[in-house]
């Protein structure tokens, strides 16, 4: 008979996906991850199954918290406007710049493994794609608010908004300065979304 685990899945989770967040999947060894989980070879891959499994695991619970923390924003702002904004400017929210230099993890696999790894390809076009379906419901909200024209494209927009976020995130992993790096931000804003 299997004995029970002796240890919190989620919490080896976390560890493990903070370890490839800051370190990248090429540079996490094996021992990195022992090290990070207080597990053992057998116990780490007996649970999860080898490097790329625990890699993928890791990163699509990433994707989907950061999807649910994301649809939860946008619609609890009360005008989808600010929250279409406040999405934008996600990645210059930290004054101090530490979380624009760490980057996104869906981003940062994305650039490192998706030319060469099907699984986080895969994960990158469903993680982008659920992202860009969220961004799209509160465009709409926007235009039933009166702050965005009808003849704007809910999907297209959001897919630009996408596309200037992720750009701000990349811009944030040069170490491009906080300030530069907001004041892009907020030229951005400025031209995708009108003044509140």
């Amino acid at each position: 008979m299997a004995r029970p685990r002796q240890f919190d899945e989620e919490q080896v989770l976390r560890a493990a996906r903070d370890q490839f967040w800051d370190a990248g999947y090429a540079a996490t060894s094996l021992e990195d991850l022992m090290r990070v989980s207080g597990l053992g070879k057998g116990s780490l891959y007996g649970a999860f199954g080898d490097k790329h499994q625990l890699f993928l695991r890791a990163l699509r619970e990433y994707t989907d918290t950061s999807g649910g923390y994301l649809r939860e924003m946008l619609a609890s702002t009360p005008r989808a406007l600010d929250a279409l904004r406040a999405f934008l400017m996600a990645p210059v929210s930290d004054p101090g710049g530490a979380a624009a230099r760490r980057g996104c993890l869906m981003a940062n696999s994305t650039c490192e493994l998706a030319t060469t790894d099907p699984d986080v390809l895969a994960e990158a076009r469903r993680s982008y794609e659920a992202t860009t379906n969220v961004v799209a419901e509160c465009v709409v909200r926007a235009q039933d608010e009166g702050d965005l024209s009808r003849d704007t494209d809910p999907v297209e927009t959001a897919r630009a908004l996408l596309a200037a976020q992720q750009g701000l995130v990349f811009m944030g992993r040069t170490g491009l300065d906080i300030d530069t790096l907001t004041a892009t931000a907020r030229t951005l804003a400025g031209r995708f979304l009108p003044d509140a």
